[in-house]
């Protein structure tokens, strides 16, 4: 498996709060940036402000584009991204410890919402 993402990109993930049951990371860029392949529990995401990502995987890409104060599932898995919009991406992901693993053919990036 590919890396912890507050280790992979340092300058994009900071964990803001973390215990037993739950991890949050603050996730911020610029147009333009990308991250490195690393992984991600199940996890549920908060658009903080609106953008357009691409998320890779295995050979498989996906455009996400979301608008500020989405809430999203996030199914484990590993990816990296590329903030393919105009705007910074400012995103809080609440990642959970609990069992689980990554489920090969599952949905790539986030999915379901309000």
């Amino acid at each position: 498996m590919t890396g912890d993402p507050a280790e992979t990109n340092p300058e994009l993930y900071q964990v803001v709060f973390e215990n037993e049951r739950v991890r949050v990371l603050e996730y911020r860029d610029a147009p333009g940036d990308r991250t490195a392949p690393h992984r991600h529990p199940d996890t549920v995401m908060v658009t903080l402000s609106a953008f357009s990502r691409r998320i890779s995987s295995g050979g498989r890409e996906v455009g996400v584009d979301l608008p500020a104060g989405a809430v999203r599932w996030v199914a484990a898995q590993e990816h990296s991204g590329e903030n393919v919009g105009t705007t910074p991406t400012h995103s809080m992901f609440i990642e959970l410890k609990e069992p689980g693993g990554v489920v090969a053919g599952a949905a790539l990036g986030p999915t379901g919402g309000q």
